[in-house]
């Protein structure tokens, strides 16, 4: 092969490149903006009543929150669901939004849709699940931003750099794995799906959000208890950054040993739809907030999409463990 031909294989390889990562682009923002008009950050007051109320209360006192009473339901043979209320300064400021699933009983499964397409309903169609949540991170592209496995097949960056912690699952099992001391791929082996995610706000009994802001948001995250069953939490309103999250955590009677934040803000959505019983939270809420500014995140209408979500599938109607829906 002459030089010149070299150069324009690798000149075509380039442009095809290109349209590619453009059209994955196009595509995600074209359903960004007919789903909900796009995001933008606009700028508040810390007393803004574009706030909620417990927003403003964290922005301008920050209060030590305590876990109410609450009780676990069961809803289906290893699978429990709760809401355990959230109070600071004598006031309900918060309410989690809980699933404690066996991991034995139940499947576990990363997806994604980059075109940006679906929301909260969209995936507990789809999917059939008896439960969506948020994943972790996403591009631009809406592809994954951290290292996830889906069935085996791996999504997002092959080369990354992380120190915060995973969520694995394969046949029966299911659970985070601390990466402060492993590479994220190993902690993938053996594993069918999987997602890296930050930070860790819980790992052997400790806080391990190790500095702390006021960005505030709506939450999700995913965590274990002593008994290997899965919990996964949802906030219902913006009260927590996630250093008060991990310190409320280990506080709330969950017997949590581990927990890994998910991604925050309108994308943090629970959906639980099983056994007759039915639950949709969606997320509203994130604020930075840096000095006095606060800048607060809005879209003109409509609802938010989720490119990476965590499901939960039922081992029953055919699906085998490590399966696909």
């Amino acid at each position: 092969m002459t030089m010149k031909s070299r150069f324009l294989l690798t000149s075509l390889a380039l442009v095809t490149l290109a349209l590619a990562g453009w059209h994955r682009q196009l595509s995600y923002g074209f359903h960004v903006l007919l789903r909900h008009g796009g995001t933008y950050w606009i700028d508040v007051a810390p007393d803004s009543p574009r706030l909620s109320r417990s927003m403003r209360l964290a922005l301008r006192d920050a209060p030590d929150a305590t876990p109410g009473d609450f009780a676990w339901q069961s809803i289906a043979p290893g699978f429990d669901v709760a809401d355990l209320p959230v109070s600071a300064s004598d006031e309900i400021v918060d309410h989690i939004l809980l699933a404690r699933i066996d991991p034995a009983r139940y499947r576990f499964v990363l997806r994604n849709a980059p075109a940006g397409d679906r929301n909260l309903d969209d995936w507990m169609t789809q999917l059939d699940a008896a439960l969506v949540v948020n994943g972790s991170y996403f591009t631009r592209t809406g592809e994954p931003d951290t290292p996830v496995l889906s069935d085996g097949v791996p999504l997002g960056p092959s080369d990354y750099d992380a120190k915060a912690g995973a969520f694995v699952a394969g046949d029966g099992f299911a659970g985070i794995r601390d990466l402060a001391g492993q590479d994220w791929r190993s902690a993938f082996r053996g594993a069918d799906n999987a997602t890296v995610s930050f930070p860790l706000l819980v790992a052997e009994g400790e806080n391990r959000v190790k500095r702390e802001s006021n960005w505030l948001a709506n939450r999700s995250f995913v965590g274990q208890d002593s008994a290997g069953r899965v919990l996964i939490g949802t906030t219902t309103d913006a009260f927590f950054s996630l250093g008060r999250l991990a310190k409320f955590l280990l506080q709330a009677p969950l017997d949590l040993t581990s927990a890994l934040n998910l991604d925050g803000g309108p994308v943090a959505c629970q959906g639980i739809a099983l056994n007759g019983y039915r639950r949709m939270s969606y997320g509203r809420w994130e604020a930075q907030t840096e000095g006095g500014q606060v800048r607060l995140l809005t879209w003109p209408y409509g609802s938010v999409a989720m490119p990476v979500v965590l499901a939960v599938l039922p081992m029953g109607d055919g699906a085998l463990p490590g399966g696909k829906p």
